[in-house]
């Protein structure tokens, strides 16, 4: 396998449900576009990868949800980018279709209770469900890095969550470290850098509460019943 020397996860820039949440009422969430600030973040981000990049290569997956596009578009990669795909794994978690504000609210204070990674919303996902599709999508990675044209450098232009679970499925993080992490911000950018055979993550996702990375259910605090 040619595995490439660097793979780059960015969440994309602030969009306009991030500033006024009602908008998932009359908006497909797949179609809620970046603000102009998301989209100067993502400029802001795009000299990142591009001094990342040096001058080389790099194969993109792109989530198909138009803030994740948009973002790309803003990075200005021009001829760096070898190949562009779509990747429907890359995509948000699904909470619901067209969101009721307040439903979505109280769902999002049972999941604070029950757990980010196990809850499921009612129309959506749960954090595990969006954990296997990655684990799908890695094994597409892994053809495609068997190939010997393949790009010296992977770009994934995604979403917070699925980040966070990219990284916990890649390093076999533990689900109560997962549930320490918080989201990275819009436009963040986090690289798995390969040293050898192995990749370390550059930037550490920032924990609301100390958390060791091995730590399993059997070291949580317990549930009163």
């Amino acid at each position: 396998m040619s595995a490439p020397r660097q793979i780059i996860m960015l969440r994309h820039g602030q969009s306009a449900a991030n500033v006024d949440q009602s908008i998932y009422n009359r908006v497909p969430d797949y179609r809620i576009p970046l603000t102009p600030l998301g989209i100067a973040q993502a400029k802001e981000a795009g000299a990142k990868v591009r001094e990342k990049l040096a001058g080389n290569k790099v194969c993109v997956y792109v989530s198909p949800y138009l803030r994740a596009y948009e973002t790309l578009e803003a990075l200005e990669l021009g001829d760096l980018i070898d190949r562009v795909i779509e990747e429907p794994r890359l995509r948000e978690q699904d909470w619901a279709n067209f969101q009721v504000a307040s439903e979505i609210a109280d769902q999002k204070v049972l999941r604070d209770a029950y757990g980010h990674f196990f809850y499921r919303f009612r129309e959506g996902e749960s954090g595990s469900d969006v954990y296997d599709r990655i684990s799908s999508f890695m094994e597409t990675l892994y053809r495609h890095w068997s190939k010997p044209s393949y790009a010296p450098n992977t770009l994934l232009v995604t979403h917070g969550l699925t980040m966070r679970l990219f990284c916990m499925r890649w390093f076999h993080w533990s689900v109560e470290y997962f549930e320490s992490l918080n989201n990275p911000d819009n436009a963040d950018v986090h690289t798995l850098i390969r040293q050898g055979n192995k990749y370390l993550l550059d930037v550490p996702f920032n924990q609301w509460q100390p958390t060791p990375q091995t730590q399993t259910v059997l070291q949580a605090s317990r549930v009163i019943w």
